[in-house]
């Protein structure tokens, strides 16, 4: 094991570290981080809307109560890609040290031209005409379903291709100069002119004369993707990089987060539709099935090594878990990563890499065989575990049940290495406390 770390921090880590860093997938992570609280709080609309109690949801559906709560959700879950597009456009075109506004402001146009608007004048006079409210004056509208998480494919796709040719022109000067004295403001918007007509003029040539469906080709392309993401190879492959990559050092949420978050965020999408029109989930595994049923506590499980740890004989690693623990609950393990230290730690490495392995198959059977709930709700990641997975699962009180057997079973796996570790720990305090 020990040969095996020391491999990992010479060969696997460089290369890895350096991926970590790589300015387009960083955008990508802080441009969807950003959307975060608008998606959190338009699940919570959701549960609201469509809560677990039969009665209380046809209750509100009867009523015409339920249409309007699922309001806040459509404007903020149904355009997660709008909010996504800029917050990455900015984060790239800050990279580049390029004026961040104007990166993501190119990159939502790019974005938006990719759809077309419908104009449903027609349709709305009928409506009229036959006595609906309201229905009159709304002339072009922008369909929706592409604004959400299944068009995060093609809002990446956006802007890519608007800040780097925002940053190309740049380069070579092909932009307007204002004189200095003009307010920066103005000169930002002017040196964006001729990058904004490009694109613009680019987009707009391909959706509209080449009729290239952008959201179609793109979804296509993926689908292989996104069905082996929802696989249990698409559930273990994760697990084990990020472990792996923890266990050397390197944050491996933030690494392969970076490559699967969109996949999984157009997964959730989909499940939380489902569920807004009253339908099968279709999809197990969005970010949330890790997130609450196999990071119990942090990467590697280690909320059962935490409370292991609270009665160790050890000295050390007991004031070690016992000031982990309140973290621990609330899915903060960095003080246990770093304070144990779980880093290049040849012993608790293995427990730390095949815990969570084994409780990701488990769990996966357990969702899939339909035996609990699936996931559509983006519920706070630093909700206590079993409360967080009932959230999350928009009221399924089984999935309460297999949190707490997952912490079960990750702490019978921990506990033989635990051991190991404390007996270790215990001579080296005696060595200590000898000197």
């Amino acid at each position: 094991m020990e040969r095996f770390l020391k491999w990992l921090e010479e060969k696997f880590m460089p290369p890895m570290a350096k991926l970590a860093e790589q300015r387009h997938l960083r955008a990508i992570r802080d441009g969807i981080i950003s959307t975060l609280p608008l998606i959190i709080v338009g699940s919570f609309f959701l549960i609201i809307a469509m809560p677990p109690v039969d009665a209380w949801k046809n209750a509100l559906a009867a009523s015409g109560a339920q249409a309007k709560i699922l309001i806040p959700y459509r404007i903020t879950f149904g355009l997660m890609s709008v909010y996504a597009v800029y917050g990455m456009g900015y984060s790239l075109a800050k990279s580049y040290k390029l004026d961040g506004v104007s990166g993501g402001v190119l990159s939502l146009s790019a974005f938006l031209l990719t759809t077309i608007p419908l104009n449903i004048d027609g349709v709305l006079a009928a409506a009229t005409k036959a006595g609906v409210k309201g229905a009159a004056g709304m002339g072009w509208v922008l369909p929706m379903g592409n604004l959400g998480g299944a068009g995060m494919f093609v809002a990446i796709l956006c802007m890519i291709l608007s800040v780097e040719i925002l940053r190309l022109l740049k380069k070579y000067k092909i932009t307007l100069k204002m004189p200095e004295q003009v307010p920066e403001s103005v000169a930002r918007s002017f040196e964006a002119l001729i990058p904004a007509a490009v694109i613009i003029t680019l987009v707009w040539f391909v959706r509209v004369w080449l009729n290239i469906d952008v959201h179609a080709v793109i979804m296509n392309f993926f689908k292989p993707l996104l069905k082996g993401t929802d696989s249990l190879g698409g559930v273990v492959v994760p697990v084990l990089l990020i472990t792996l990559l923890w266990a050397a050092g390197i944050h491996g949420v933030s690494v392969v987060g970076s490559i699967l978050r969109p996949f999984w965020l157009v997964l959730l999408d989909a499940n939380a539709a489902a569920v807004a029109a009253g339908q099968p989930l279709p999809h197990v595994a969005p970010e949330q099935f890790f997130q609450w049923l196999i990071w119990i506590g942090g990467s590697g499980a280690t909320l059962s090594l935490c409370i292991l740890m609270c009665f160790s004989k050890s000295e050390y690693l007991k004031k070690v878990g016992r000031f982990s623990i309140v973290p621990g609950i609330f899915n903060i393990n960095e003080p246990m990563i770093f304070g144990v230290p779980l880093v290049m730690n040849p012993i608790l490495a293995i427990p730390f890499i095949v815990g969570p392995t084994i409780t990701a198959v488990i769990s996966y059977i357990a969702v899939s065989a339909g035996w609990v709930g699936r996931f559509s709700v983006n519920a706070p990641w630093t909700l206590p575990a079993p409360v967080g997975a009932y959230v999350a699962t928009n009221g399924d009180i089984r999935v309460v049940f297999l949190v707490l057997f997952n912490i079960a079973l990750t702490g019978l796996i921990y506990y033989p290495f635990f051991k190991m570790y404390e007996r270790k720990m215990i001579q080296e305090e005696k060595l200590n406390a000898d000197a």
